[in-house]
């Protein structure tokens, strides 16, 4: 391992063992936000110092094997260089480890999301395609036991959706479709296609982590337009019967959210506010990380097809992420909902890069 990571691991225990006694310490109240986020702090070094000291003791065994193996007793040599061979490799294994903890864990991973899927060019393929996907996302958040809540939908003239926006409620969500946003293209013959022509289409993602009601955002009543309606989706006929769905506007930016799942309107408001909450840091983050090369990753884009994160081709069965170049062919699978099939190249990659800026 690099000494500069070696150093910062160093580091983080000698922090780990502060805190420790800090916590211990009577004048701080078990109560105050002092031992709030030292307790956090507390709890994110603890498997990382756990780990490096585990690796130091792999790292005296390695020595003292070292020693043994040349011993003049060519029994003991012969054992030794057995043994070797399983340190070694257990210490890559720990040393992989202690990068991936050494990495700033973000804060959102472990948020709920707002998925937002948009047919982008392409007139009705385009529509069908963000139908396909919205299936393929659905069917991974049922692999992962996630709960997913459809707030707002407008459905295609001949399938799929023009716009489909659903909540996506379970454990480390944001952490597992971070990277999903951006233009996803498409390369398929269309059913209505009576030449068997390939055509490209295009739909846009947006992954929004849900945030806090107390968060960073700061939104005025003032600036807000409400506006509740008879909902149009499913639900009976009670949902049909009263303004149960809710349109926010906030004037200062043009973001316009609406729900209209819950027969409740007040749960229709809170869910709308959530979203518009959502919406507004992320308009913030993305200001903020135009000039950072790693945030190309996470733009959305306008839809057009030339700007694209990733190339759905039907006809090869090919699927392309085209950030870390990777192309597998297994299409039919990763529509199927293994998107995990993706998602950890996608997620090693981003671990890699974030590494090299600590080293």
């Amino acid at each position: 391992m690099k000494e500069n990571l070696l150093r910062r691991l160093e580091r983080s225990v000698d922090r780990f063992e502060e805190i420790g006694r800090l916590l211990s310490q009577p004048e701080i109240d078990g109560g105050s936000t002092q031992f709030r986020d030292l307790s956090m702090e507390y709890s994110r070094l603890e498997p990382l110092t756990t780990e490096f000291l585990a690796y130091r003791d792999l790292q005296k065994s390695l020595k003292e094997t070292e020693a043994l193996a040349q011993e003049s007793d060519p029994d003991l040599r012969a054992m030794a260089r057995e043994e070797l061979q399983g340190l070694t490799e257990q210490i890559a294994n720990s040393e992989s480890r202690l990068e991936r903890l050494l990495i700033p864990p973000d804060p959102d991973d472990n948020r709920n999301i707002f998925l937002e899927i948009r047919a982008g060019a392409g007139g009705d393929e385009a529509a069908i395609f963000a139908g396909d996907l919205f299936r393929m996302y659905s069917r991974y958040a049922d692999s992962q036991r996630w709960q997913t809540e459809v707030l707002s939908e407008n459905r295609g003239e001949h399938g799929g959706y023009r716009e489909i926006i659903c909540r996506l409620v379970g454990n480390q969500v944001y952490s597992h479709l971070k990277f999903e946003s951006g233009t996803h293209r498409v390369q398929r013959v269309p059913a209505t296609e009576a030449q068997g022509r390939v055509h490209t289409s295009t739909c846009t993602v947006a992954i929004l982590p849900e945030q806090d009601e107390v968060s960073d955002v700061s939104i005025q009543e003032s600036d807000l337009r409400i506006d509740t309606y008879r909902s149009s989706g499913a639900g009976g006929q009670h949902v049909n019967k009263t303004d149960s769905a809710v349109r926010i506007t906030h004037l200062p930016t043009g973001i316009v959210v609406e729900c209209q799942d819950e027969r409740s309107q007040h749960k229709n408001r809170s869910r709308a506010m959530s979203l518009l909450r959502a919406r507004l840091l992320n308009a913030e983050r993305e200001r903020q990380a135009q000039s950072q090369a790693q945030s190309r990753k996470l733009q959305v884009g306008t839809g057009d097809r030339s700007e694209r994160i990733r190339t759905y081709n039907f006809p090869q069965g090919r699927i392309t992420d085209h950030r870390i170049e990777l192309t597998l062919y297994r299409l039919s699978d990763l529509i199927e909902g293994q998107l995990d099939l993706l998602i950890d190249p996608l997620k090693r990659e981003y671990e890699a890069e974030e590494l090299a800026q600590l080293e």
